[in-house]
């Protein structure tokens, strides 16, 4: 097809996202996949829901041969011009509120509280019972 230097924007390729006009953006740069959707293995569906978008990572994570590579260049249109695609933000996790020590320490001295004259009660009836039976 050759893409003649063309330079698209993700906006421009975005707007071919149909089954009768299928446009991908794979490592920079962008194919015109229509004529193949019919004959792509994993079905067109495939295809058309990478429109509009960086499908490099999908195209990647399939795990395509070496043939499927070279079939690129039969669909290649155009590069991407590159600030047009947004960053990939990175996962920052929400702030967690600090461990309090005190609460925890405040658990212990109540559960203790309770635990230990239970214990003492606990004591004094198995020493009375022994008493007794000797």
């Amino acid at each position: 097809m050759g893409g003649d230097g063309k330079v698209f924007t993700l906006a421009q390729v975005s707007e071919h996202n149909t089954p009768k006009d299928c446009w991908l953006i794979i490592s920079g740069k962008v194919y015109d996949v229509t004529k193949f959707l019919e004959d792509h293995p994993g079905g067109d569906d495939v295809l058309v829901s990478a429109t509009g978008k960086d499908a490099t990572d999908d195209f990647e994570d399939v795990g395509h041969s070496e043939n499927a590579r070279g079939m690129l260049k039969d669909f290649y249109v155009g590069e991407i011009d590159a600030s047009t695609i947004p960053k990939s933000t990175t996962y920052t996790p929400p702030k967690q509120p600090n461990y309090n020590q005190d609460k925890t320490s405040e658990f212990i001295i109540k559960l203790l509280q309770f635990l230990v004259p239970i214990a003492i009660l606990g004591l004094a009836f198995g020493i009375r019972l022994y008493s007794k039976s000797s």
